[in-house]
């Protein structure tokens, strides 16, 4: 018997939707996050993020059909992204899983997964002390 879709074992997109709010309160009110942001409204950063999370975790290919393959390394490219900026992502997007109704074992796997792809995103050499 094949196990659940973590998907499926948080609830599906509302689940995700609401992981996705939580992260951009935090984004939008932090001061080295907002800045890479182009847009004014978030609203497309939060969707975006939402159908990825979505596919990625065993929903609806809608994010492939809109954008195509997720290419996240390519598509993050143009913003400096820096050690700062990868840990203070983590910590927003950590707080609000931790806020999430999920249960433990899915909070795990999805804290796991976010720190391996924020670790990717990184593409500013910085020189060590």
């Amino acid at each position: 018997m094949d196990e659940p879709s973590l998907y499926d074992q948080v609830g599906g997109t509302p689940f995700f939707e609401r992981l996705v709010q939580r992260f951009y309160e935090g984004v939008a009110e932090d001061e080295v996050l907002r800045p890479l942001y182009p847009e004014r409204d978030l609203s497309g950063a939060r969707r975006r993020l939402t159908l990825f999370l979505v596919q990625y975790w065993g929903g609806p290919t809608t994010y492939l059909q809109e954008r195509g393959h997720p290419r996240l390394r390519s598509r993050h490219f143009p913003f400096p992204i820096g050690s700062r900026e990868r840990d203070r992502w983590l910590l927003n997007m950590q707080a609000a899983i931790d806020a999430s109704d999920a249960p433990e074992e899915a909070r795990a796997r999805l804290h796991q997964y976010i720190t391996v792809a924020a670790e990717a995103m990184v593409n500013l050499e910085e020189n060590a002390p």
